[in-house]
C-alpha cells in the first residue's frame, strides 16, 4: 500500500486523497486487553464540546430549522430506520396502539425525533431516555415535553413510568461492562427488547478498540466494543425469543458487520 501512494496521490482527486486520509486517521484502532488500558487512551464520552454540538444541532432539528441530526451532525435528508419502524409499529398494533419506550442512551432524542413522524398517529406515545447526567439535566431543560422524558437512570424511570419496549441503539458497545449490563436488563423483564446499530465481529472473540471520531464531527475519541455474536446471544437465549434480525447501515474501517436485533419475552 505504502508503494501505491504516490501513484494513487497523481491518479485521484482531491477530494477522494482527503476521505482516504481520513479513513486511515479515524475510525476504530487497536485490541486492548483491558478498558482501563482504551481508556487511558482516550478522551472519554463527557466532554462538554460534545454535549453543546448535539444539543445545537437537535434544536435546530426541534425548530424546523434541520430535518434530521445524529452525533452533532445537521443533515439535509431524514434517513427513516425502517426496520425499527416496523418493530415499533408492530409492537403498538398489538397492544391497541399504544407505545411506551425505554430509549437507553438516546442522546437528547436522535431516534425520537428521526422516528416520531411515523408514530404520530398512534393513541398513546410515550419516549423515555436514560442517559448521562449532563445529558439529562440539558434534555429536561431544553426538549423534554409531554411525550419525551429525560432519566438518570432505568430504576428512577421505572418509578414513574411502565415502559415495555427496551431500545438501544448504538449504545452497549461503549460501556465498561456490557455483559453486565445485559444480566442486569435481562433482570428487568421488559417485553421486548430492541437492539440496533451495534458492531459484530467473526473472530470467536470480542474486541475492545479505541474510535477516534472525525474532527468534523467533534473531536473526541473512546473505547468501543465489537462483540462475538455467539456470546452476545447467550445472555438473551434463555428468557427471550428472537423475533427477526436485520442490517443496520454503519460501517467500520474493520471487518465487522452492524446489527440490529428485535427480542421479545418468551
Amino acid at each position: 500500500m505504502n508503494a501505491l501512494k504516490p501513484i494513487l496521490k497523481d491518479l485521484l482527486p482531491p477530494v477522494v486523497l482527503k476521505a482516504i486520509k481520513s479513513f486511515e486517521r479515524y475510525g476504530y484502532f487497536g485490541d486492548y486487553s483491558s478498558w482501563e488500558d482504551a481508556y487511558r487512551e482516550s478522551t472519554g464520552y463527557d466532554a462538554e464540546t460534545i454535549l453543546e454540538k448535539v444539543k445545537n444541532s437537535l434544536l435546530e432539528v426541534k425548530s424546523g430549522k434541520a430535518v434530521y441530526a445524529r452525533d452533532g451532525m445537521i443533515f439535509d435528508q431524514l434517513y427513516y430506520p425502517f426496520p425499527l419502524l416496523a418493530t415499533f409499529l408492530k409492537i403498538a398494533v398489538e397492544n391497541d396502539n399504544q407505545l411506551n419506550i425505554l430509549d437507553f442512551g438516546g442522546s437528547l432524542g436522535t431516534s425520537y425525533f428521526q422516528c416520531k413522524d411515523f408514530l404520530s398517529s398512534l393513541k398513546y406515545l410515550k419516549w423515555n431516555i436514560v442517559e448521562q447526567a449532563n445529558f439529562v439535566t440539558c434534555g429536561k431543560q431544553c426538549f423534554e415535553d409531554h411525550t419525551l422524558k429525560f432519566f438518570y437512570d432505568i430504576s428512577t424511570c421505572l418509578r414513574s413510568e411502565n415502559p415495555d419496549v427496551i431500545l438501544l441503539s448504538g449504545v452497549i458497545q461503549y460501556l465498561e461492562n456490557p455483559y453486565t449490563f445485559l444480566e442486569e436488563l435481562i433482570r428487568y423483564n421488559f417485553t421486548h427488547i430492541i437492539i440496533d446499530r451495534t458492531p459484530f465481529i467473526k473472530t470467536g472473540k470480542d474486541r475492545l478498540t479505541i474510535q477516534k471520531v472525525p474532527p468534523e464531527i467533534y473531536p473526541a475519541s473512546y473505547p468501543s466494543w465489537f462483540f462475538d455474536l455467539e456470546k452476545f446471544f447467550s445472555f438473551f437465549s434463555v428468557k427471550y425469543d428472537l423475533m427477526f434480525e436485520f442490517d443496520a447501515l454503519d460501517r467500520a474501517n474493520i471487518p465487522s458487520q452492524y446489527k440490529g436485533f428485535y427480542f421479545r419475552k418468551k
